[in-house]
Parts: C-alpha cells; sequence; structure tokens
C-alpha cells in the first residue's frame, strides 16, 4: 500500500556503485508457511527434526497450482512463529536454528553440459516447479507455468530495467553476476527455441551497458544483446518495457506470449540458472536497504529467511532514532508498507526502505485531472475514487471504469496535489469489478 509518507527522489548513485555486502547469516532462520499466492501448506517435518539447505520440507497449494518450500540453511526445526510477511500481512513462519554447516540436501547435484543440452522445454519446467522457482522482481509468479505455453516464442526480454526510486539491487546482480545470467539466458533460448534475447536496462546506466559490451563478446551469442530503454518510471511493467524493445503494443487482456514474447526479471533467470545447473531453489538473494532513515544505506545479499531487524542492524540501524519510521518492503511505489520490523525477508523480497515519517493532510480534489494525465493505462483514478464512496455501491459503473485494468504503480497517488490515497480506492474497486 502506497502511504503518503513516501518521499520519492533519484536512488543514491554512491549505493549502487558500491559493491554488495555478504551478509553474515544469523542464527535463526524463518520460512514461510504461506504466501500472497498460496494460502495454505502441508509442512513435512516436526519439530526437533533435522534439516539440510535445499531440503523440500513442505508444499503450498494455491488455487491452481503448488510450489514446494525448502530450507535456506542446514539445522533444527524449532517449531512455528509469526511474523509479518512481504504482504504486510502476519503469517506463521518456520523456525530454523541455522547450525552454520549449510550441508546441502541429497537433491542438490550438478548437471554437467551436455546433461543441460539434452533437456527439453518440459523437462527445465518440471526442475522449476520442483525449484519453486518463482518471479524474484517481487511478482512471485510461479516460473514453470510460463514454460508451459505453447505459443511460438521469438523474443526473450531480461528487464533488468528496475525503475523504482531507491531501488538498486538488479543494478548489483547485472553488474557482479554476469556469468549466471548469461547462462540463464542461453538456458531460456534453448528451451522456447527463441531468435533472439534482449537484456533490458535504462539508457543511463552506461557502467552496465559496459560491462556487457565487455561480456557478451566472450560467449560468441550473436542472439544476446542490450537494449537500452526509456529512463522514466513505469518503464519496468512489462507493457512498457516490450513497447520500448520490441516497438510491440500488448492490448489488457492479452499475454506477451500472443506476441511471440516472454519476459523475465534478471534474478529471477539467474535462480534458473542455479536450478537447471545445480538443482538449486533460491536461498539468498540481493536486496537494497536504503531511505533517509537508515544510517549507512547499502546492497546486501542476503539468506532467505532473515529477520528484517537483522538487515536494519547491518545497515547501521535506525538513523533519526527520536523520528518515526516508514518500512516499505519492495519498492516505494508499489511495496507494502509494514506496521513494525518484525518481519522476514522472502525470496521476493527486493528491499527495504527506511524513511523518517513525514505527515500530509488529505485536501478536497482540485479536479486538475493530473491522477488522470499520469496513469500509463488510460484510467480515471478520481472517478473511480467518487464511485467509490458513493452508498449504495453502484458495481456497473465501477465496472465500467475499468478498475482491474490497473497495474497499482501508484502514480495517481504521488501525483496528486490534494495527497488523496486514490490507489487504496481503485484496488478496492478492483475488489468490487470481480464480483459476478
Amino acid at each position: 500500500m502506497i502511504k503518503k509518507t513516501t518521499v520519492i527522489k533519484q536512488r543514491d548513485s554512491f549505493v549502487e556503485a558500491v559493491p554488495t555486502i555478504n551478509l553474515k547469516v544469523p542464527e535463526y532462520l524463518y520460512i514461510a508457511t504461506e504466501n500472497a499466492r498460496c494460502p495454505k501448506a502441508d509442512i513435512f517435518i516436526k519439530e526437533g527434526d533435522h534439516v539440510k539447505l535445499g531440503q523440500k520440507i513442505g508444499l503450498r497449494h494455491a488455487a491452481f497450482f503448488d510450489q514446494p518450500i525448502h530450507a535456506t540453511c542446514s539445522g533444527i526445526f524449532e517449531g512455528y512463529e509469526n511474523h509479518f510477511h512481504r504482504s504486510g500481512k502476519p503469517v506463521s513462519f518456520l523456525k530454523i536454528h541455522n547450525d552454520f554447516k549449510d550441508e546441502l540436501d541429497p537433491s542438490i547435484k550438478e548437471r554437467s553440459d551436455e546433461e543441460i543440452a539434452k533437456l527439453t522445454r518440459e523437462d527445465m519446467k518440471e526442475i522449476l516447479k520442483e525449484c519453486a522457482s518463482v518471479g524474484l522482481g517481487g511478482s512471485s509468479f510461479p516460473t514453470y507455468i510460463k514454460f508451459d505455453t505453447d505459443r511460438k516464442i521469438d523474443t526473450i526480454l531480461l528487464n533488468g530495467i528496475e525503475c523504482e526510486p531507491f531501488l538498486s539491487a538488479d543494478h548489483r546482480l547485472l553488474m557482479q553476476d554476469s556469468q549466471k545470467l548469461i547462462k540463464g539466458i542461453q538456458f531460456l533460448l534453448q528451451a522456447f527455441n527463441a531468435k533472439e534475447a534482449k537484456i533490458c536496462i535504462k539508457k543511463k546506466y552506461k557502467d552496465i551497458a559496459t560491462v556487457y559490451e565487455r561480456v557478451l563478446p566472450l560467449y560468441n551469442d550473436k542472439r544476446i544483446s542490450v537494449c537500452k530503454v526509456g529512463n522514466f518510471y513505469p518503464q519496468g511493467w512489462e507493457i512498457a518495457m516490450i513497447k520500448s524493445a520490441t516497438g510491440i503494443s500488448v492490448e489488457t487482456g492479452h499475454l506477451p506470449s500472443e506476441y511471440g514474447i516472454m519476459n523475465f526479471n534478471v534474478t529471477t533467470v539467474v535462480g534458473i540458472y542455479d536450478a537447471i545447473k545445480m538443482n538449486l531453489p533460491v536461498y539468498d538473494r540481493y536486496v537494497s536497504v536504503v531511505g533517509d532513515g537508515i544510517n549507512f544505506p547499502c546492497n546486501l545479499v542476503v539468506r532467505v529467511g532473515t529477520p528484517i531487524s537483522y538487515l536494519i542492524e547491518a545497515a547501521g540501524g535506525y538513523k533519526d532514532k527520536d523520528i518515526a519510521k516508514t518500512l516499505i518492503l519492495g519498492g516505494p511505489m508499489m511495496g507494502a508498507s509494514l506496521a513494525s520490523d518484525d518481519a522476514i525477508a522472502t525470496k521476493t523480497v527486493t528491499s527495504l526502505i527506511v524513511l523518517n515519517e513525514r505527515k500530509y493532510v488529505e485536501e478536497p480534489c482540485l479536479r486538475c485531472a493530473t491522477c488522470v494525465y499520469s496513469c500509463p493505462v488510460g484510467l480515471q483514478p478520481i472517478s473511480i475514487r467518487n464511485a467509490m464512496k458513493e452508498m449504495p455501491l453502484d458495481k456497473e459503473k465501477i465496472k465500467e471504469l475499468k478498475p482491474l485494468s490497473c497495474m497499482e504503480c501508484g502514480m495517481c497517488t504521488y501525483s496528486c496535489p490534494s495527497k488523496i490515497d486514490l490507489l487504496s480506492y481503485v484496488k478496492r474497486a478492483k475488489l468490487i469489478a470481480r464480483m459476478k
């Protein structure tokens, strides 16, 4: 949820330029039993059991898919605790006492290049399903479902745009993990038999472009190139990225695969590489810890299951302790506000933003239409808000305003000079529009 305490500014160039810190793994790690897509789970271990890194310890259930749960260290399962999830909601977590041995589960085995060359798309789909590969840009959409398409895919787009302010974890991954990324892209090209793959970055990131100008020739793979796109928000939205990278406009309600395009976040692709090469689920990731409320903004490599309070401590603790803080997991535009720092870094947590709180007062609408001009999908957010305030609710009127087209980028709320939290009304309108 976007809070009016959010202040948008350019990311700190110092933070994105400084090498990432490999954060020491804490004594206890916490693995969510459920997430935003999977409200139920079966757990395969009991208190006192010893687990190994990469071991399948449970299975989450969603409406149309199941998702394995893996241990992210070796150690002893000590029971359950409630903590806040990246969704902003309290969730039950499995508590694992780290033995600091990182003993690998027997399922973690390296595949040779010859073995990988023989893998079909169906083979890779099953590997990614068992490794619980999901969109690591924050979407958490199961990767294997994308492999289930029967469409002919010509172009694969790699989203390294990271367009929300403050964030630079993907930037650091692009700079430091180029080998894994390129090999992961080659696995995707093999799976989909695609003609080309484009690594999409903002035009202003010359350092990333320079790295790949030097690295890509080493692989002698003419199918892979760097595509420089716009420097605006929300350029990272897949529809905007596809338009900039290919010139193709994907209509609302249609999938990119219908246009011969498949897109993946760059961090997701590194996870795909680890799954295909090592049969290894995601157990750590890059996380940006930034904002004017933290002493030492930085990028960290964080073990999945690490408490957020541990990240805050690693970044020097809270700055200006006498000022209340706004905590956001994810980007400032589309992330979730936390009620406290009693939260856990799951594998889809891209960032922790710590801001000194600022108070705003909502004022009457000026009828300036700024929210309309700023909406990337052409909605009328203020009209949706007005419809949601009318009682009784007119469901048909709300549906006519097409709230389901909203991508929840938060531009309407951010641009409103009256400080109206328009996005919250649009989100509620989406629930109404889904009703029969």
